[in-house]
């Protein structure tokens, strides 16, 4: 009776994981050096996978529920072993379970900067950082590439195996992309979203998990983009430049033809000097040289009572004749803006020889549409 106590007791009949840690992905099973016996209880839980290796090779898989442990439950298992006629002695093998639930909150970190091509700022360096959601999808895959043969195998490893190659998948995900740093500093969940199917195909094939949830929290650049980008906002709460400036330049108009008292004209060339630095200093700020001319036009004053553009010019002094380069610093844009709108013919302009001459009176006409 001894003896049959002492066998019985060498033998293990029910192999289950009662898991209540919550931060292990993978766990093997110990067996203490026993054999399974033949017609053994195999129990796996509700978001649990288990695995058979025999001698290093995958051997059957079971998911959640109840598994009697007999020839036709490990056909795998029956295969590697060698058994003709099926197993009647008891074996050993190890067991391995997987955790496949979600497992939320992972941190990812780009430890050294992006190099990125941008289409509005060229090269970019860039540095991200956010979180993950994952679970294991392939079960074999996963043992075999990230666990390895871990007796005990912990999210916190996961964490340190894996943030480098999600970072890299991250990287490589975001260049093909193509998505423009003004889109992806503002968009934060709209990008995760769209990498999503990018970084999924090669995480599961590589390493057998499915990224569920991919949030980038933050991506940081370096500080003259990032003067750039407030730029291209601010530009962008004014609405259409154009309308602005001529806005703008007009309202300076009207006051000088309102309000000038005797300065006459001398007022109003001053407001006219106004709305040209106005023009300027949103040129200026706007960041944008080649981005389409624009010309601000002169917004009657409400009464009609404004003096024309030809008074404010006597009143300053200003040439009747000019060139590209002078016109262009008037109204701060830049002489390539000039030569576009004389070619396209929106600014009448006379050749002579190689340069071209604008007239106060073409200018007038141009300001004034």
């Amino acid at each position: 009776m001894a003896l049959m106590d002492f066998i019985k007791g060498e033998l293990l009949e029910i192999i289950e994981w009662q898991d209540d840690s919550r931060d292990t992905i993978a766990w093997r099973y110990p067996d203490d050096d026993k054999a399974i016996k033949n017609g053994a209880q195999l129990i796996a839980r509700e978001s649990q996978v288990a695995q058979f290796v025999y001698l290093g090779q995958f051997g059957d898989t079971f998911g959640p529920g109840k598994h009697t442990l007999a020839t036709e439950n490990i056909p795998v298992l029956t295969r590697l072993k060698g058994w003709k006629y099926g197993f009647q002695s008891p074996f050993k093998a190890d067991v391995y379970f997987v955790n496949t639930r979600l497992f939320t909150g992972n941190k990812w970190g780009t430890s050294n900067p992006i190099m990125l091509r941008d289409a509005d700022f060229g090269i970019v360096r860039a540095r991200a950082f956010g979180t993950y959601d994952f679970k294991v999808t392939n079960v074999q895959t996963f043992l075999r590439e990230v666990a390895g043969s871990d007796h005990d195998f912990r999210v916190n490893e996961f964490e340190d195996a894996m943030r480098s190659r999600v970072v890299s998948i991250f990287s490589e995900a975001l260049a093909s992309s193509n998505v423009p740093m003004l889109d992806v500093a503002t968009r934060y969940t709209e990008l995760g979203d769209a990498l999503l199917p990018l970084i999924n195909p090669v995480m599961s094939t590589k390493y057998g998990i499915e990224i569920d949830s991919f949030i980038v929290e933050n991506v940081s650049v370096p500080p003259e983009v990032e003067e750039a980008i407030d730029k291209r906002s601010a530009m962008s709460a004014i609405g259409d430049l154009n309308s602005y400036i001529k806005y703008q330049m007009g309202q300076g108009m009207a006051a000088g033809g309102e309000g000038g008292g005797g300065a006459g004209g001398a007022g109003a060339a001053a407001e006219l000097a106004v709305g040209f630095s106005i023009a300027q200093e949103l040129m200026k700020q706007s960041g944008v040289a080649g981005g389409g001319v624009v010309m601000p036009g002169m917004a009657p004053a409400a009464g009609g009572a404004a003096p024309s553009p030809q008074a404010a010019a006597a009143a300053q002094g200003l040439p009747q004749l000019f060139d590209p380069a002078q016109v262009a610093q008037m109204l701060g844009v830049s002489e390539d803006d000039v030569m576009s709108e004389i070619t396209s013919g929106k600014l009448a302009a006379k050749q002579i020889g190689s340069s071209y001459r604008i007239t106060r009176s073409a200018l007038d006409a141009f300001l004034g549409e």
